[in-house]
């Protein structure tokens, strides 16, 4: 019996590590990506009948004095905005809905609004996303600061890309194609993701000048917490002392400009690695579902609240440009058919639009399917 009992308060604590950093950075950016829409849908004149975190039954909620519903539902993978007009919590707009409405509450309605509006509302979601993403990293950089060290090579590993290139240890890397350096991780994550490709290194070495072409090797690591993943590799290292790291802050404008760099890399990151998906170049394995993403919130969890925060804003980001994908139920699909509807004068009809919704349904619910399918394996539950 004891240790039994010792099992299950170990599970639990276990759930809990998991649980507790993953609700906390899934909330916030759902909310703000929900907030977005409601924002500029209140300025559009559009009524919003539930504000919603969560989907399924209610846990508490409290109506505004406009009349919408804040709230916070059981099942916390997501959120969504109701509009007067709206049929389901997916936001789909059928005229039966618009035509019940009285003629005032019409003129109130999402539909009832210029496809101007409507596009602003819609892409309001995504572009809040962005935005809590850039002043995230923004405060990160400037209040909390970087720990970097030089990118200075310390170890050339035998046999490595590197070796054949020609590094030396003592070489200090200035640049790579052309992007200046400051610090031995900016480098890392540049090799990092450009695994296969032809790099050019300015390097100074003994006080002179040098360029060298290197080529990261695509090869498989585990970091600290057990994960697999498949990045770039020069194979060198960086045997810092502790007086060779130095904390920088920024200031405001220095770390808003870092930040959107950021934001940039990020989008650049994840478009490049689903491309290489597409072209045969990369599994389609390192892709993730709640389950991972739950997992490594628990594991960011333990290196400090800066890196949870690191970690909302990069979910931020990568939240936002995947509703932009122009797949009918996102936001993206949505914008697509509003492209339509501008090109050709008038929207889609009712049911090519319901077809679209079915399509994009399908993907999306394959997609998710695929996504758990990989974070059991990842796990070893299958």
């Amino acid at each position: 019996m004891e240790t039994i009992i010792k099992l299950t308060a170990g599970f639990g604590d276990t759930l809990l590590s998991y649980l507790l950093p993953f609700l906390f950075v899934l909330t916030i950016v759902v909310f703000f990506h929900e907030l977005g829409h409601f924002l500029v849908a209140r300025w559009c004149g559009v009524a919003v009948k539930v504000f919603s975190i969560g989907f399924g039954p209610e846990i508490v909620g409290f109506n505004d004095r406009h009349g919408t519903r804040w709230r916070l539902s059981w099942v916390p993978l997501g959120g969504y905005v109701k509009f007067i007009d709206d049929e389901n919590a997916a936001s789909a707009q059928g005229r039966k809905a618009f035509e019940a409405l009285s003629e005032e509450d019409r003129k109130r309605s999402f539909q009832g609004k210029s496809l101007p509006a409507r596009a602003a509302v819609v892409a309001a979601g995504p572009i809040a996303n962005f935005i809590l993403a850039i002043v995230i990293f923004t405060a990160i950089f400037s209040v909390f600061g970087e720990r970097i060290t030089a990118a200075k090579v310390d170890i050339v590993n035998p046999g490595s890309a590197a070796e054949r290139a020609g590094f030396k240890p003592g070489d200090r890397v200035l640049s790579v194609d052309g992007q200046t350096i400051e610090s031995f991780g900016e480098m890392q994550r540049i090799v990092g993701m450009s695994a296969d490709q032809k790099l050019t290194f300015a390097v100074e070495r003994d006080g002179k000048p040098l360029e060298i072409v290197a080529t990261p090797e695509r090869k498989e690591i585990t970091d600290h917490f057990g994960n697999t993943m498949r990045i770039g590799l020069l194979g060198i290292q960086r045997n810092a002392s502790p007086d060779d790291w130095t904390l920088k802050r920024h200031d405001p404008i220095t770390a808003f400009i870092m930040a959107v760099k950021e934001c940039y890399f990020v989008i650049s990151r994840s478009l490049g690695y689903l491309y290489d998906v597409a072209t045969g170049r990369e599994s389609a394995d390192q892709l993730g579902g709640p389950i991972r993403i739950a997992q490594v919130s628990g594991q960011v969890a333990t290196a400090g609240f800066v890196a949870l925060l690191n970690l909302a804003a990069v979910l931020s980001v990568s939240i936002g440009l995947l509703n932009l994908f122009p797949i009918p139920m996102l936001d993206g699909g949505h914008l697509l058919f509003y492209g339509i509807e501008g090109l050709r004068g008038r929207p889609l009809s009712e049911s090519t639009q319901e077809i679209g919704f079915r399509i994009g349904l399908a993907f999306v619910l394959m997609l998710m399917i695929f996504a758990t399918w990989n974070d059991l394996i990842h796990l070893k539950f299958l």
